[in-house]
């Protein structure tokens, strides 16, 4: 699975006028770093606090003109002004996408860029290969939610106390998460589990899950 070029995220990810992609450059890591701290300042502890420090970039991100690594920083632009930013990694092996972090300076929220990101996001995983995609989110900003149902993502349940996050000024608690999954291989693809192999329990919330 080969990331796609900027023009083809046009082609596959229209954003609203003035608006537009970049890969990330050495240059504006520095800058999206301390943009991120104003625009979402509670990633400050968690599993996205990685995108405030410079080595993650240097050693995990892949950097325009540089050697491809598994995950990738769209930075997006409005005319020549940075206002967010898509993360994803992609899982070769499994020829899966994991979509890490949307984040959107509040100013331009009302663009909802984050929700055409959140549509386009199976485009992108179809153009790129991939047969299953997946999200986390956060319990606490339904919109997110909203725009993976929105979608066609499945709610496949939520993951107690996985992250962590500030909940109140200098205090951080673990916190629930849902995770969201897209199936994109054909259904003559997939094996599902024989019922024999599992528990009540599990056959139970396996048929609430799949069951159409």
């Amino acid at each position: 699975m080969k990331w796609l070029t900027i023009d083809e995220m046009v082609e596959l990810v229209p954003l609203p006028n003035g608006y537009r992609f970049e890969q990330l450059d050495r240059a504006n890591v520095a800058p999206l770093i301390a943009a991120i701290k104003v625009w979402h300042p509670d990633i400050a502890v968690g599993i996205a606090s990685c995108y405030l420090r410079e080595d993650f970039y240097h050693s995990r991100v892949c950097i325009e003109g540089e050697d491809e690594k598994d995950i990738y920083v769209y930075s997006i632009w409005f005319n020549n002004e940075l206002v967010g930013m898509w993360s994803v990694e992609r899982e070769v092996e499994a020829l899966a996408i994991y979509a890490r972090l949307i984040v959107v300076a509040p100013a331009h929220r009302g663009a909802k860029v984050s929700g055409m990101l959140s549509v386009a996001y199976e485009n992108v995983g179809r153009a790129m290969g991939a047969e299953f995609l997946y999200a986390m989110v956060t319990l606490n900003i339904v919109q997110q939610q909203r725009a993976l149902e929105s979608a066609g993502f499945r709610l496949l349940g939520f993951l107690p106390g996985y992250d962590r996050q500030f909940v109140a000024p200098g205090v951080v608690k673990r916190i629930y998460l849902a995770a969201y999954a897209k199936l994109l291989a054909p259904e003559e693809k997939v094996q599902r589990p024989d019922p024999k192999n599992l528990t009540p329990r599990a056959k139970r919330v396996f048929e609430l899950l799949f069951s159409n």
